[in-house]
């Protein structure tokens, strides 16, 4: 999958994925590289995005420092980056807000694809689309890639995987398909009517029945755009209380010993149902 960039960066970019293969570090290429595998879209990307989880993303960071790179956690909810020289890897094992969070089945579904001359895998469209929903800032907007993956990739996208990964941020997806169905017209079919079906009566309910009680969102999408709500308004910054969920889960430790209650002599034992 050549591309038009740099040779140091397509050097840098080949390095580290050989090394990855080599200690066969399970990881899979997002961004530009795998767009291109879903949609056929060839740009220039700075930057080549590997994501992996948390736990293989502080091995892969002691890996490639003992090999020379210079690296660093630019952010421990999601991001950290290698160098050499200018260019550099970005090691992502989730979205800043701490909502979507890179799990192993991620790396599981991803997609063999060659980048560099190295056999190395691409995230699943599924996947790609999860990781974009709540990239809408005033600076980058991802919903015309999102639009483009589902066009790309009609009729093998897989809908209940989608639900899977979106949860209950449903109401991002919804938003980005009405996109879709706006710029494809015609091909208003590329999404399944149940799919519709479903999200739409999901919509209707929740109109229905709003919840008065129910926290403001704005920050998950833009904490810049929605900074007014928080600051002048007075309503709760969940972008806040998200990323701190997400630094406390990882600071727990990877298998915490279970301490088991004790139980009194001749206590009768639990019978666990079929």
């Amino acid at each position: 999958m050549p591309m038009d960039i740099p040779e140091n960066q397509g050097t840098l970019f080949r390095e580290v994925l050989l090394i990855l293969k080599e200690r066969q570090f399970p990881c899979a290429i997002s961004g530009a590289f795998a767009l291109r595998q879903h949609t056929g879209i060839c740009r220039f990307t700075k930057d080549m995005d590997l994501f992996m989880t948390a736990p293989t993303s502080r091995q892969v960071l002691s890996c490639l420092e003992q090999k020379g790179f210079a690296c660093e956690v630019r952010d421990p909810v999601w991001l950290a980056k290698v160098h050499k020289g200018e260019f550099f890897v970005d090691l992502i094992t989730g979205m800043s807000n701490g909502v979507v969070v890179v799990e192993d089945s991620w790396i599981e579904r991803a997609r063999p694809a060659v980048v560099h001359g190295v056999e190395t895998r691409v995230l699943a469209p599924e996947e790609l689309v999860a990781s974009k929903i709540f990239v809408a800032k005033r600076e980058r907007f991802d919903g015309a890639d999102i639009a483009h993956i589902i066009y790309g990739t009609y009729p093998k996208f897989d809908w209940d995987r989608e639900l899977q990964l979106v949860g209950e941020h449903w109401e991002m997806l919804l938003w980005s398909l009405l996109l879709f169905r706006y710029v494809y017209l015609a091909q208003t079919h590329c999404v399944p009517a149940r799919i519709w079906k479903l999200l739409l009566q999901r919509l209707q309910n929740a109109i229905a029945k709003p919840n008065p009680k129910a926290d403001f969102r704005g920050s998950l999408v833009d904490e810049n755009m929605f900074a007014i709500d928080i600051n002048e308004w007075g309503l709760v910054n969940l972008l806040e209380e998200t990323r701190q969920v997400r630094l406390e889960e990882l600071e727990r430790p990877a298998n915490p010993p279970v301490s088991l209650p004790e139980r009194p002599p001749n206590a009768p034992r639990h019978r666990q149902s079929a």
